[in-house]
Parts: C-alpha cells; structure tokens; sequence
C-alpha cells in the first residue's frame, strides 16, 4: 500500500507565537513530531507534499478575506515553513519525492495538482499533519475522502485553535470518513 505524507500550513503565520493566523503553543508543540514524521517518510522514499496557503495582498474576493486577518502572503516570512520543518524541508526539497504545493483554498486538493499527482504515483493513502485540524486538515481530509484515497491521521502531528474543534475534527476523520486516527 502506498502512501503520501501531506504536510499542510505549517508556516509561521499559522504556527509562530507572533503570527498572523497563529494556532499558538499546540501547533508549536507538534514540531518535533512533524519533523520525525518528515524524517521517517524521507527514509520510505514515500512522496512527500508541503502544501501550503497562498494568499495575494490585495484579494478583496477571496472568501477567507472577511473571514481571517491577511495571512500568509506571497513573498513574506509568514508564509515560510515554521522551525525545524523549515530546516528540514530545505535540505530535502531537492528530492523527486518532495513535492510543494501552493493552495489558495483550504484543502490542498482545491485548485491544485495533488490528485493528479497521487494517481500518478499510484498512491492510494494519505497521511494528513500539519494545522489547523478543524480548517485546512479537516477539507483536505473530506477532499481525499471524495477521491477515494485512505486517510491516517495522528492526533500528534496535528493542531488547531481550540481543543473542542481539534477534538470534533479528529471524531469526525474516523466516524464519518472512516480515517484510521491515532490518538
């Protein structure tokens, strides 16, 4: 069975104490875990997908405009990579089986190459990490679902804002889309 890692928004505006969108201290906490996760899919030579938010300065259109504070805008130290994932991605970004995405949506399906590129790698799982568990995890999750891939998800290498949406989130990858959820 082969599976991709999708590593989705964890940027300094999503994760930094000072960031724009930040999810605070749990989306910090799950570094370490985000980076041994990266580490254990590099030494598979899994596929491994940054997807990460895009966001133009000017979008007086785009739904999360009224929604969110501007975040993560193109060519800002926001939408960097956070900490030791940034670390890692750089010396790895070079490998074919690194891949970085820009997703303009909340889903890293929305608008971009990734299901085309999981069919092409004949990939039938997805392993979700990143943030937010109840935002861009969760439409990713749904998205995967619909296209029918598998989806793993461990609780440690998510986070979100809240803990109720966190919770609900993980409650709902296993009960309504029938994810295999680590806790």
């Amino acid at each position: 069975m082969s599976k991709a890692l999708l590593v989705i928004d964890y940027t300094n505006d999503f994760v930094a104490e000072d960031g724009a969108l930040t999810c605070g201290a749990p989306g910090r906490e799950i570094e370490h875990a985000i980076v041994e996760c990266v580490k254990e899919a590099v030494e598979k030579e899994q596929e491994i997908f940054f997807a990460v938010d895009l966001h133009e300065p000017e979008e007086p259109d785009h739904p999360e405009t009224k929604l969110f504070p501007p975040h993560n805008l193109r060519g800002e130290t926001g939408r960097e990579l956070f900490g030791k994932v940034k670390e890692l991605y750089e010396s790895i970004k070079d490998r074919p089986n690194v891949h970085w995405l820009d997703k303009t949506r909340y889903s890293a399906f929305a608008g971009t190459p990734l299901q085309m590129l999981l069919r092409q790698k004949k990939i039938k799982t997805v392993v979700l990490a990143g943030v937010c568990t109840d935002i861009c995890i969760l439409h990713t999750a749904v998205d995967a679902y619909n296209e029918g891939f598998r989806i793993h998800v461990d609780q440690a290498h998510v986070a979100s804002f809240n803990k109720t949406g966190h919770e609900w989130a993980l409650s709902h990858f296993k009960n309504t889309l029938g994810a295999e959820v680590k806790r």
